[in-house]
């Protein structure tokens, strides 16, 4: 093993506070992502629910301004 003894690995012959301040670093900005990731997630998520109802009621009601037309178009068939 390369350490005697877990203290040894913690000092790492007295590289340890930086190394170990590195991996907090690591850690809190992993968590962080996650957090923010999880949160963007759901309110994209929410987002798209709130649009899907808003469209669902306004296909539900008929428009009774719109009318359809059709126009007839002449294809040549030379």
């Amino acid at each position: 093993m390369a350490f005697d003894s877990l203290s040894a690995f913690i000092v790492m012959e007295g590289h340890g506070p930086y190394v170990w301040a590195c991996y907090a670093v690591f850690a809190v900005l992993l968590g962080g992502m996650m957090l923010w990731s999880a949160k963007r997630n759901h309110s994209v998520i929410e987002a798209c629910q709130r649009r899907y109802e808003a469209d669902a009621k306004t296909s539900a009601q008929p428009n009774r301004n719109a009318s359809a037309t059709f126009a007839r178009v002449e294809i040549s068939q030379d």
